[in-house]
């Protein structure tokens, strides 16, 4: 929950957004995955001899075996020799057996960023002339398929039960210390711990299949296990479940000998104990994030680790708390509910995390996008809005549950007194209902009828003290009022948790932006500037966006060689079901001409002997089919000499 906005405040924002846009309008380059940013040959080239090896240059190191850089011929069989080796900074190459004749092949590689995901990838490139190729699965994708779903879900819960386990444990602390005698939140603190330990070693079993193979079977490797624990994100897991064996030692005192203590110095000495080793160990554990993941690579990595653990623990004071509140107004004993004092705690507490989710925040976006256009021009952007919109959502019910809570503390007294004036009428009709039975009782033993009628009684009188406790609740409107937008809150909550591992999986924007601009093919040396066209498409339908790459060599009146080149905006190619092309000499009248393309690999096409007949300003258009019904044809002009 946050306060309403005073004029500094604002001015504090204004001044934010300033700051934003002065970092994002000069940013220089920062990475996520890794992203291929060149390559030699150079995709889609036509060489005249074969190369005695391929290299490929990444926007940050990678990880690599003996089969992550492959190279296939026309028929799909490897022509590679040896292990792929780093040449120089972050340029791998592989050498190529010799006397390779002519066609087209395919270049595939499988390797793991610096920040430990998985990248794969695939182009091609022509000896002497282009071809037909043969190679099934050649990009195959790691990091997806039901190995790369489930290693996605032990994410979000390893995510959702550090926020539940340090943001609980922070608010019984700072807020409500009461809470740590209550059943509700001592399960929710537990539930959260045994959330990130299962998550924690799901994501250790799966992390080898995940990102080698990808195959469900190869979970239980155990020499692939093997391999994961000499690399740094096994590291980071291994070490996240030894901080967690201490969070269990810490659980244990604060449930166990911190809640029976009475008030005093002895159990205030003991909460700052406990404050100190709690924030100690959800630092540390927020590191194991930080260390091997985007933090940890590309721009200023010695200030964005640092910056990523106190966002971690922001996130988990606000939403986790958030989660404990909620459980406290719902689940408390009626005799002890959380008193507004606590409540007006946990909202200077959020406010507080709030600003720092904001400051924190801003330096993540311009690390990772780099550019005002890749918050829409990419996912990651497009994925930072979202998550952006969901914390305004959340910041404005923040402020709803902020009046009530003013409410709460004005009808306390009041409340306190009906509770007890109710309580006490419940009691005196129990003792009655206690006395009837004892006369009962007196009449002579009890027969099986006297059995089901005693059981009836205990269900009414159950059934009684629920609608009592009911009535109370919500006859507190101030109470009441606050529950519900505290769970509207955190309703939002899972959905911003959601967008949030779904960002951390997802390749930053700038890199992204460089990987579109290296995915560009490359002309042959004869190939004129205006025979290379780059047309943006959009069919309307699902998947239906892309960029068709066009290129005419020699770009001349006479014979001309064509290759098309379709790809998705993340630069990956994308075989569509149909794609067209005509060419129109309008001042002429002449056309439109018809190309024949044919399909030559995954988003490659290509058409020998296009016959242009003269020079002139000629209009190239493309038609793209992505489905049975979703079509369309771009255009534009090109200067053919």
């Amino acid at each position: 929950m946050t306060r309403t906005i005073t004029p500094r405040l604002r001015n504090l924002l204004l001044l934010l957004l300033a700051v934003t846009g002065t970092l994002l309008a000069g940013a220089g380059p920062a990475s996520a995955h890794a992203a291929l940013t060149g390559s030699d040959p150079a995709q889609g080239v036509v060489v005249a001899q074969p190369p005695a090896r391929v290299s490929l240059t990444f926007s940050e190191k990678v990880a690599m075996n003996r089969d992550s850089l492959r190279v296939l011929d026309p028929q799909g069989r490897p022509v590679q020799t040896g292990t792929p080796a780093n040449v120089r900074g972050t340029t791998y190459a592989v050498d190529l057996r010799g006397g390779l004749g002519r066609g087209t092949y395919t270049v595939t590689y499988q390797v793991v960023s610096a920040d430990s995901h998985p990248v794969a990838g695939a182009y091609t490139f022509s000896v002497g002339a282009p071809s037909k190729t043969v190679v099934p699965d050649a990009a195959t994708a790691v990091g997806g398929g039901v190995v790369g779903g489930l290693y996605a879900f032990g994410r979000y819960v390893s995510y959702a039960g550090f926020i539940v386990l340090a943001g609980g444990t922070a608010f019984v602390l700072v807020c409500w210390r009461r809470g740590a005698g209550v059943r509700a939140l001592q399960r929710l603190v537990v539930g959260g711990w045994l959330a990130l330990t299962a998550a924690t070693l799901w994501l250790l079993l799966l992390r080898g299949s995940y990102t080698t193979t990808g195959t469900l079977a190869d979970v239980f490797d155990l020499g692939l296990l093997g391999q994961v624990l000499q690399t740094k994100p096994g590291a980071a897991l291994v070490s996240r479940l030894l901080l967690l064996a201490a969070a269990a030692l810490f659980i244990a005192v604060l449930f166990g000998s911190y809640q029976r203590r009475e008030e005093g110095a002895e159990k205030r000495d003991l909460t700052f104990g406990l404050g100190i080793g709690g924030a100690v160990v959800a630092a540390g554990l927020a590191t194991s994030w930080a260390a091997s993941e985007h933090a940890s690579v590309g721009l200023q990595p010695g200030i964005a680790m640092p910056v990523d653990v106190v966002h971690l623990l922001a996130v988990a004071a606000w939403l986790g708390g958030l989660t404990a509140l909620l459980v406290a107004l719902y689940r408390a004993p009626a005799a002890a509910p959380v008193e507004a004092a606590a409540v007006r705690r946990f909202s200077r507490l959020a406010f507080g995390s709030v600003l720092v989710l904001v400051v924190t925040g801003v330096y993540q976006s311009w690390r990772q996008l780099g550019s005002w256009s890749a918050f829409t021009g990419t996912r990651y952007g497009q994925l930072l809005l979202a998550k952006i919109a969901l914390v305004a959502l959340m910041v404005g019910i923040a402020s709803a549950s902020r009046r009530w809570t003013g409410r709460l503390t004005d009808r306390a007294a009041g409340s306190a007194e009906a509770e007890e004036a109710e309580a006490e009428k419940e009691s005196v009709t129990a003792s009655t209902a206690a006395g009837q039975d004892a006369n009962a009782g007196d009449e002579g033993p009890a027969d099986a009828g006297d059995a089901r009628r005693a059981a009836q009684l205990a269900r009414q009188r159950a059934a009684m003290d629920t609608a009592r406790r009911k009535r109370l609740r919500d006859g507190d409107t101030g109470r009441y009022g606050l529950r519900r937008s505290v769970l509207a809150e955190a309703a939002v909550a899972v959905v911003l948790l959601a967008v949030t591992t779904a960002l951390t999986q997802t390749e930053s924007g700038r890199t992204e932006q460089e990987a579109a601009r290296a995915a560009t093919p490359a002309r042959s040396a004869t190939t004129a500037p205006n025979g290379s066209l780059t047309l943006p498409f959009d069919t309307g339908g699902a998947d239906g966006k892309g960029v068709v790459s066009l290129d005419l060599d020699p770009a001349r009146a006479g014979t001309n060689q064509l290759h098309l080149f379709v790809r998705k905006p993340d630069g990956r190619p994308f075989d569509v079901p149909e794609v067209k092309v005509a060419l129109t000499l309008e001042a002429k009248k002449i056309g439109p001409l018809a190309v024949a393309a044919e399909h030559i690999t995954t988003g490659h096409w290509s058409a020998d002997s296009v016959q242009i007949p003269m020079a002139g300003d000629w209009k190239v258009a493309v038609t793209v089919r992505t489905s049975d019904i979703d079509e369309v044809t771009v255009s534009k002009n090109a200067q053919i000499g």
